[in-house]
């Protein structure tokens, strides 16, 4: 059995939602443990200040009416910030109550800093073995009875039994171990194996979140996976995205790259690939533009900016439309082609072109459509005429180096070749390489890195 040299702070609340930055509570219960017995409590509901959902009044029982005369929870801030001040702080998914206490009672003007232990963490260690650790099911196997289950008392009371079980048969210090300072076991989402998070490496690479069925719901990059990883669960965020990861990861996986260029290229491949929950930015990304030619009614080859569309071919794509606008502008000064006729120019003033001189008159008819058509022609030929290269960097290990692979301006892929194996020409490296779908991001991705750091950039003829 543990020596009880510490006092504990065994929590539950209920609340208006899953995450901080927008909720509130609506029911907080305090029971203080001396290892023993409980030496003081305190319990009472919670003017949240704001509606409480309807299936949330199902779950708990709480509903508006019973809460309206309630305190709020700055009136009573003070009594709760001297219960949980120096002592450990301990609920079963601790993060969840921790990160709602702790916000509300920054809004009141106390900073909490509490040690944590969370009860689920520690019972799938001391009770391995069990198909579900929610705290109604992992009770119903140890045989605690929960009295007035989805309030903050009752829960709050069947957790202090539970942790005098996890005391009484913690054989291997477990809870002693998670209150040591470097312990990762407070951070951590409940559901997550310490081990996974240990095998990170201080590396660039891709890393998975998984759910309990193993699927991979969200995937990030980082030029050091370890300590990315660690800022997800350490911060003090109040958000919806931390809760989510607190409540939905069951599991950490990780792929290592040469280069944190290469870590951004695999996490937007994969996330294209599997189009985790829990990712947005990237889901998103998509070439909704294009750049289209077609001939007026008067015979001249018109350039216009339009949505992509099934069935018509852009001459070239790429996300926001200011970009395309840019695209326009710069065709228009290299080749001498007319604003107007590109639509970048639609009212009944002079063409800016012409007064600019980059037009020669095709507006009003001044230049032949055949002369004027042979430079849209070479504009939009202009767009094939992308560079090829290499973009060549450390490896994985000494041994190796990485490639990246560019080719007429589409990434073809990358990769990792010995060092003392010989590269003598394009397609002896396209063997070695691993090939990748492109899309808009990695395009533009290169295209920033081939501009900030063109000495890492080795043209080849192709």
């Amino acid at each position: 059995m543990s020596n009880f040299t510490n006092l504990y702070a065994i929590v539950d609340i209920e609340t208006t939602g899953s995450y901080a930055a927008a909720n509130g509570i609506t029911e907080i219960s305090i029971h203080v443990f001396d290892g023993e017995k409980v030496i003081e409590k305190f319990e009472t509901l919670i003017n949240p200040e704001q509606p409480i959902p309807y299936f949330i009044q199902a779950m708990t029982g709480i509903n508006d009416k019973m809460v309206a005369s309630a305190p709020t929870f700055a009136t009573v801030a003070e009594k709760i910030y001297t219960l949980l001040s120096g002592k450990v702080f301990i609920a079963h998914n601790v993060n969840f109550d921790y990160s709602f206490i702790n916000a509300q009672l920054k809004n009141a003007g106390y900073d909490l800093n509490s040690k944590k232990l969370c009860t689920v963490r520690l019972s799938r260690k001391i009770f391995p073995g069990f198909q579900s650790y929610s705290l109604g099911k992992l009770c119903d196997s140890l045989g605690i009875s929960i009295t007035n289950r989805h309030r903050a008392g009752g829960d709050t009371a069947a957790t202090v039994k539970l942790f005098q079980l996890l005391l009484q048969h913690d054989k291997e210090q477990h809870i002693q171990k998670a209150l040591l300072r470097n312990s990762k076991e407070a951070i951590l989402p409940p559901n997550v194996p310490k081990e996974d998070f240990d095998k990170l490496p201080y590396t660039p690479g891709v890393y998975f979140f998984h759910n309990e069925k193993g699927k991979i719901i969200y995937i990030g990059k980082a030029n050091n996976i370890r300590y990315r990883v660690n800022s997800h669960f350490s911060n003090n965020s109040k958000g919806r995205q931390k809760q989510n990861f607190m409540k939905y990861v069951h599991a950490i996986s990780f792929e290592t790259c040469g280069t944190e260029l290469m870590a951004c290229i695999l996490e937007s491949t994969e996330i294209k690939k599997r189009w985790p929950l829990f990712n947005s930015s990237q889901k998103r990304w998509e070439d909704v533009y294009g750049i289209y030619v077609y001939e007026d009614q008067n015979g001249y080859l018109r350039l216009a900016i339009d949505k992509n569309r099934k069935r018509l071919n852009p001459v070239y794509t790429f996300h926001y439309l200011v970009d395309g606008h840019s695209i326009i502008r710069k065709l228009i000064k290299e080749f001498n082609l007319c604003p107007k006729l590109c639509f970048l120019q639609d009212n009944n003033q002079q063409c800016a072109g012409i007064v600019d001189e980059h037009c020669f008159g095709a507006c009003e008819k001044r230049e032949p459509p055949e002369m004027y058509n042979e430079r849209i022609v070479e504009a939009v030929a202009s767009f094939k005429k992308e560079p090829s290269y290499i973009i060549k960097d450390k490896g994985l290990n000494g041994d190796d180096q990485s490639y990246i692979l560019v080719i007429n301006g589409n990434f073809f892929g990358m990769g990792y070749v010995q060092k003392d194996v010989p590269i003598t020409n394009i397609d002896t490296l396209k063997e070695q390489l691993t090939m990748y779908k492109e899309n808009s991001f990695i395009r533009n991705l290169l295209y920033g890195y081939t501009i900030r750091y063109p000495e890492k950039i080795i043209s080849i003829d192709h």
